[in-house]
């Protein structure tokens, strides 16, 4: 569904960074560990953290204990903060890759469904130029699949039809 909560919005940004390289599942397993001791993946907080905070993350085994990706976590709540001020809202601005409303795709087959788009890399090229890390396209393209901004549903999914009429509403 289309996600426009900004703090649920850096939740997905920083589990999709995790994920880079593995495997969905291994995120979900470990989401709840996550949101533990991320501080509910609230920026203001996470964009506190200082290197012994990092230490501890590193050591546990609940996350990915990945160093690159947990300091980007941290790092990208600070930018994620600028951006807040710069623009009003993480959501106006991540949003406005797809003109504020999802694109409605019409796939046959899972084979069909790209990787990343146009809009993917537009959103990963941003991002970097504004310090942002884990935000390649194809990361940033899952972003857009799970948080509602694509609907990537192939036809032939009950969900398919269920996104496309919320959409409408």
């Amino acid at each position: 569904m289309p996600l426009h909560d900004d703090q649920r919005l850096f939740e997905f940004l920083v589990l999709e960074g995790a994920q880079a390289g593995l495997s969905w599942e291994t995120i979900l397993v470990k989401r709840a560990h996550y949101r533990k001791v991320f501080d509910a993946f609230d920026p203001v907080r996470v964009a506190r953290y200082r290197s012994a905070r990092i230490e501890k993350l590193l050591a546990d085994p609940g996350i990915v204990r990945n160093r690159l990706k947990v300091e980007s976590a941290v790092c990208n709540a600070r930018l994620f903060l600028a951006l807040q001020r710069e623009i009003g809202s993480f959501d106006a601005y991540i949003w406005s890759f797809v003109d504020g409303k999802p694109r409605q795709n019409r796939w046959r087959r899972m084979e069909q469904v790209p990787a990343l788009t146009d809009e993917a890399t537009a959103m990963s090229k941003d991002l970097k130029k504004r310090g942002f890390r884990f935000v390649g396209p194809t990361i940033c393209y899952a972003f857009m699949q799970a948080t509602g901004m694509v609907n990537d549903h192939t036809l032939d999914c009950f969900r398919h039809g269920q996104l496309a009429r919320a959409r409408k509403r």
